[in-house]
């Protein structure tokens, strides 16, 4: 029987349902009859009749591969999902030094993806021709008309207000306080939904890496910056403003160098990729990049290794404080720094199981992210898709009347 509503009529339930059904398609990607029906909370001979229907309109299509449930037969179930060419999903990434650019079909097959390499601190101004530019480009590498594009998702390394403005503590100079969003909407002509990089990064790993299945947890992206991207009860929590995450900016030492957001000893200026760099190049009189950093490191450079490891000790310490506040079940570590593994990774432990207190420190399992420097970018991609269903059932045609 049909779920019905004291609030509308059968028909307007129906086409409730069947944007619940379409949407969790969206979100999920490729599934099956019966995990679509426990995800909506539908019973399954309404979740079968909607699919029916969506498959007659071509809008769902079967997929091939083997389910992860069993039936009772033994046999795995019959998998679905949103016709692929029906429409499209843009990401965006902004780092400090590159640009990324995705485009996405409804199965959640990545269709094109390119990255170029962007100067120091370019303005923000740069940033969007660039983005405006490479984006045009890979649609007509994937020979997508714009009309098939539900949106773009955008992330940025830096605060983003819920008004859409970017907060004063970005690591990209002159970009505080842009509406970026409706800039870039501007330039391409199409929806732009913008985030914060490392809530992106814990989107995707939440739903396709390191954090599947898991409800509760933090990602940390340690490059340039370090932030945090919270999960709580598998929805992104922002704060109430937007700025929730911000870790790179507990205070680690209150008499410590001046970081960028005006305060004094945050933690950025203590693990940071920056601060890394400059006092190996301090000590050892040369220049360096990062990826030289992790190069040597692993190479078994003590000094590399040493600076290294205590960057993973001095996040630990707000890792702690983040485990006793936020109590999460997992933390996901991604980022440029974190390809050094056990190097930063086990002082990171150390730290936790040292200044969290027992419990919280038992319950949280830290482990490295799976989608390395994809994360942000296939994260833009993932909340373009997360919004999709109402889009997507709304490009339907009405249902018929009598339509079960």
């Amino acid at each position: 029987m049909e779920e019905r509503s004291p609030y509308g009529s059968a028909g307007n339930v129906r086409e409730s349902n069947t944007g619940r059904v379409i949407g969790t398609l969206t979100l999920l990607g490729v599934t099956s009859r019966a995990e679509l029906a426990r995800r909506t909370g539908l019973a399954r001979s309404t979740v079968s009749s909607i699919v029916a229907e969506l498959e007659s309109e071509g809008l769902v299509v079967p997929h091939a591969g083997n389910g992860r449930e069993s039936t009772g037969s033994g046999r795995p179930p019959s998998l679905i999902a949103l016709n692929p060419s029906a429409r499209l999903a843009a990401g965006l990434d902004f780092g400090k030094r590159h640009l990324s650019v995705a485009v996405a079909d409804l199965s959640h097959t990545v269709l094109a993806e390119r990255r170029v390499e962007m100067p120091d601190d370019y303005a923000a101004e740069e940033g969007f021709e660039a983005a405006a530019e490479l984006t045009e480009r890979v649609l007509e590498e994937v020979g997508a008309d714009r009309e098939r594009v539900l949106g773009v998702g955008m992330g940025l390394p830096g605060p983003v207000h819920l008004r859409g403005t970017l907060g004063s503590a970005t690591i990209l100079p002159g970009w505080a306080g842009v509406r970026a969003a409706d800039e870039m909407s501007r330039r391409l002509g199409l929806p732009v939904q913008v985030e914060n990089d490392a809530n992106l990064g814990a989107l995707a790993e939440h739903l396709w890496g390191a954090g599947v299945g898991c409800s509760t947890l933090a990602y940390l992206k340690v490059a340039t910056g370090i932030g945090a991207g919270l999960v709580l009860d598998g929805k992104l929590y922002r704060g109430a403003g937007g700025t929730a995450g911000e870790i790179g900016h507990t205070i680690v030492d209150e008499t410590g160098d001046v970081c960028r957001c005006g305060n004094r000893g945050c933690l950025e200026t203590y693990a940071g990729a920056a601060a890394i760099v400059g006092l190996l190049e301090r000590s050892l009189g040369t220049a360096m990049e990062p990826e030289q950093v992790l190069e040597r490191a692993r190479a078994g450079d003590a000094a590399c290794r040493r600076v290294l490891a205590d960057a993973g000790r001095h996040i630990g310490i707000a890792v702690a404080n983040l485990c006793n506040i936020f109590n999460p079940a997992r933390i996901v570590v991604g980022g440029s720094i974190a390809q050094a593994g056990e190097i930063v990774l086990d002082p990171m432990h150390e730290s936790v199981r040292l200044r969290a207190i027992a419990s919280a420190a038992e319950d949280v399992e830290i482990v490295p992210g799976q989608l390395g420097e994809r994360a942000e970018l296939l994260g833009a991609v993932a909340l373009v898709l997360q919004q999709a269903g109402p889009r997507v059932a709304a490009g339907r045609e009405p249902a018929r009347a009598g339509s079960r």
